[in-house]
């Protein structure tokens, strides 16, 4: 008598609920911190402005935005994509997820999306947070589709890197922290090749804006935010396939050398 194989959906279904409890622990909550915690500062500073005669103006609260994005986000995502098939790997589980007739390139998403899902929601109750301190209201669906559209696609670019790289972190911080901080001096070609430019074609907003006097500085371009929002989506979906299709081409053992160093 033998087993069918669960379909790919069943095996992303199946993973996912089994994996949603990690998420509720300890790094779970570090992420959440992570996402809301700049939030909360700001809206205790707010008030505490606002006891004193001050007030935070509208322009103050999308810099604080495109700050989170900056700096949060990719720390958000440093966190969690390690916590995905990279830490079966380390732990020496994975092959007892392997022994079971499931597609294995479906494993990645399955442990991905609980980390999606509970990260987008800190992030849209930090994004509402931020506009309750005022904001034009028109720009807050853009806004929210920059922040989840980013997060699924900086989620998946990590759990690729982490199935390509024995230091997958390492690259992932090089190129959130080095690549993207440079797009306002490149060239229109390398600016799409940012989550950066996508995130500001969303937002209807720019963090700063280039100086002409700044070396190598190149005009700022922006992508209709309708393209934007399916390009990040879109490349998520690719990282995504690419970790499935680079987990089931990696060799795993009880004892194997995939997951040293």
């Amino acid at each position: 008598m033998t087993t069918a194989a669960p379909s790919p959906l069943a095996t992303i279904r199946a993973t996912a609920l089994g994996y949603l409890p990690r998420v509720l622990q300890g790094r779970g909550w570090v992420l959440a911190a992570a996402a809301i915690g700049p939030v909360l500062l700001v809206m205790g500073g707010h008030l505490i402005a606002r006891l004193q005669g001050a007030d935070l103006s509208s322009g103050d609260a999308i810099q604080i935005f495109h700050e989170l994005i900056r700096v949060m986000l990719p720390i958000m995502a440093l966190i969690a994509a390690p916590a995905g098939i990279r830490e079966d790997l380390e732990q020496r589980t994975l092959p007892l997820l392997l022994v079971r007739p499931a597609p294995a390139w479906a494993l990645p998403l399955g442990k991905g999306l609980p980390w999606f899902l509970w990260g987008a929601l800190w992030l849209v109750a930090g994004i509402l947070g931020l506009y309750a301190l005022g904001g034009d209201l028109s720009q807050l669906p853009g806004r929210i589709g920059a922040l989840v559209g980013a997060w699924w696609g900086e989620l998946a670019l990590m759990t690729l890197m982490g199935l390509l790289f024995k230091r997958g972190t390492l690259w992932g911080a090089l190129y959130f922290f080095l690549w993207e901080p440079l797009v306002r001096i490149f060239p229109p070609f390398l600016q799409r090749l940012t989550f950066t430019h996508y995130i500001e074609s969303l937002a209807g907003s720019r963090a700063t804006t280039v100086k002409t006097h700044q070396l190598l500085a190149q005009e700022q371009v922006t992508t209709h935010p309708v393209l934007a929002i399916l390009i990040l989506l879109a490349f998520g979906l690719l990282c995504w396939s690419l970790a499935g299709w680079k987990l089931h081409r990696t060799p795993v053992g009880l004892a194997g050398s995939e997951a040293e160093g």
